[in-house]
């Protein structure tokens, strides 16, 4: 039977939703037993959100001051000590998760399986490929642990109901001296976040500057949304590289997508494929948006937009 250990992610002190996310992913594979590691220089209180996780077994927290950042190469070895009871390692296929697993896999002497976004059983796994135009079966060995992460967009977060124990784990791992914390620099927004919104509202390069892109903005505050953008609106300025949605960007799944003068390049909609509802705003009727929007509106974007936040 599959053991599962999920890596937590988090940021000041609260859980991403894409910790749960890896739940269900794990519970798809009907595993045995589905722990949560927290990494962190002050674990508890988000040990205590993971323990509320509907089908976590157990949350395991790590206290370490060398843990106050996510730095891969600083929790990679912790990671890879505690693998040696577990069948898989899992983590989201986020920015954090992206870093981390391939270090965790290479320290287990193992190839990390990315980006799952369906089980056929405990070693063989789905993923898109090819901007997402293809999907793959890929099997992992079973002499070894299964390193992966898990593309969060494909599954849905499991639910609280949990009442997981919580314990603190002991760990056996040089820590490298290579590697050390400088500083983040981040965007800071009042807005939900874009990973994990249920409304986010994109622009693209045809709202034309930086100061026209305010409109969205102005519509995502309306609608309590998160604000994404295309790579053409990122490329020309308008909008800092975190916003940007796409293949290249953030991948997403919003329950409402709204995308205003987005023509719809297939990088993009790699992004958004699995979004529960996509509007479409474009004045060019032909945009390939189109094609996989529920709903569309061919227009001119600064009269819509205005008449669209009066009648919100």
């Amino acid at each position: 039977m599959s053991k599962v250990l999920i890596v937590a992610e988090h940021l000041n002190g609260q859980l991403n939703s894409a910790t749960a996310r890896c739940v269900t992913c794990a519970q798809a594979m009907k595993a045995e037993s589905i722990d949560i590691v927290v990494l962190s220089d002050a674990p508890d209180a988000i040990a205590a959100q993971a323990a509320q996780i509907a089908g976590v077994t157990k949350v395991i927290t790590i206290a370490n001051g060398a843990n106050a950042h996510p730095i891969a190469h600083i929790q990679a070895p912790q990671i890879a000590s505690l693998a040696v009871a577990y069948s898989h390692v899992f983590g989201p296929s986020t920015t954090f998760g992206k870093d981390l697993m391939p270090c965790v896999a290479a320290l287990l002497g193992t190839a990390q399986v990315s980006d799952i976004m369906a089980v056929e059983s405990s070693h063989s796994f789905k993923r898109p490929i090819y901007a997402g135009n293809a999907i793959i079966s890929v099997t992992a060995p079973a002499d070894k642990p299964v390193v992966a992460t898990v593309r969060t967009a494909s599954w849905p977060a499991a639910g609280n109901g949990g009442s997981a124990a919580v314990e603190a784990g002991n760990v056996s791992a040089t820590l490298p001296a290579h590697t050390r914390f400088v500083g983040l620099q981040q965007g800071k927004s009042d807005r939900p976040d874009l990973q994990s919104a249920s409304k986010v509202v994109s622009g693209g390069r045809a709202l034309g500057s930086a100061d026209a892109f305010s409109i969205i903005y102005s519509l995502a505050d309306k609608m309590g949304a998160a604000v994404g953008a295309s790579r053409a609106a990122v490329d020309a300025g308008y909008v800092p590289n975190e916003l940007q949605v796409g293949q290249t960007g953030k991948i997403i799944s919003p329950e409402l997508y709204v995308a205003i003068g987005i023509s719809g390049a297939i990088q993009h909609l790699t992004g958004i494929k699995d979004a529960g509802t996509i509007v479409a705003i474009n004045k060019d009727g032909d945009a390939p948006i189109f094609e996989i929007a529920d709903f569309g509106l061919v227009g001119d974007l600064f009269q819509i937009i205005p008449e669209l936040e009066k009648a919100l």
